[in-house]
């Protein structure tokens, strides 16, 4: 199984509403997002399932995703996606949801994303710089009590743009 976790772009410092989870993308978070994802569109990504945060940020950039990939399906909302959530909830979902799926993004923030990385490559207290913006594919053949994934790549929009 390849899981794509996304980082979403860069977002408003405020919301309309004054919530944290309103904040919307910036257009510069959009474009430098778009960079990132039409490289994995060339790449030939396909995806099964897209899931993201239920917060606004997360939200938006996976319907840039979406589009640019030519994904067709509705976008799945999850909890286990909050910047707060805990890496083992988002791995019983994917035991026990996404486990035949060939291909899943999962639309998400800081620190979860990098805490989520480090904790599906088997090594909690791994230190990762995970940018706005960046995809890191992780594959994943097992799916016992503790992950063991392999890290093939990370893409940040930085080098999508070169």
């Amino acid at each position: 199984m390849e899981l794509y976790l996304l980082r979403h772009g860069i977002a408003d410092d405020d919301s309309p509403t004054g919530k944290d989870a309103d904040r919307p993308l910036t257009e510069e978070g959009r474009r430098k997002l778009r960079d990132t994802i039409k490289t994995l569109a060339a790449a030939g990504v396909k995806l099964g399932s897209i899931v993201s945060s239920p917060y606004v940020r997360a939200k938006e950039s996976a319907e840039i995703a979406k589009g640019i990939l030519g994904f067709k399906d509705d976008l799945l909302m999850s909890n286990a996606l909050t910047p707060e959530a805990d890496p083992q909830d988002l791995w019983q979902e994917i035991r026990s949801v996404y486990r035949g799926s060939d291909c899943v993004m999962f639309a998400s923030h800081e620190p979860f994303m990098s805490r989520c990385t480090a904790y599906l490559l088997g090594s909690p207290a791994l230190m990762v710089d995970f940018k706005k913006g960046a995809v890191v594919r992780i594959d994943i053949d097992q799916f016992g009590i503790q992950p063991r994934g392999v890290l093939k790549w990370m893409l940040v929009p930085k080098l999508a743009r070169s």
